[in-house]
């Protein structure tokens, strides 16, 4: 009886186990698409920064928006900055995910919402 308990604790711990490891790797993916955008923000790199988007996004944003946008993450990013994940929610079939940003440079923080479809950036917003 003490060895049939011990493996139905095995096979539930198992069992979450599995089911842990499944939702990290696409939270891992997020999060390095996220650095990913920030990082273009930060060298203004259009391309990069549309490079993993839908077309509807690709299509919003142009270059313009982008090169403007830029010049404020980057007089912000400057001086540094600590990216805290805060999470993710289910919205209208996106998977959307919420990260703090915490500059260095003594200024209010700042939260960003990344949209991703299917793998790609639907929509991100800094505010």
């Amino acid at each position: 009886m003490k060895t049939a308990l011990s493996l139905v604790a095995f096979l539930v711990l198992a069992v979450a186990g599995a089911q842990a490891q499944t939702v990290a790797p696409d939270e891992q993916a997020a999060d390095a698409l996220f650095y990913k955008l920030l990082d273009a923000q930060a060298h203004k790199d259009y391309e990069a920064f549309v490079a993993n988007g839908t077309l509807p996004l690709k299509a919003a944003l142009t270059k313009t928006q982008f090169d403007a946008s830029s010049d404020l993450m980057i007089s912000r990013m400057k001086g540094g900055y600590d990216v805290d994940a805060l999470g993710e929610l289910n919205q209208r079939g996106f998977q959307v995910y919420l990260y703090r940003l915490r500059f260095k440079d003594g200024g209010d923080d700042m939260l960003a919402t990344m949209s991703l479809k299917h793998g790609q950036v639907a929509g991100i917003y800094f505010k």
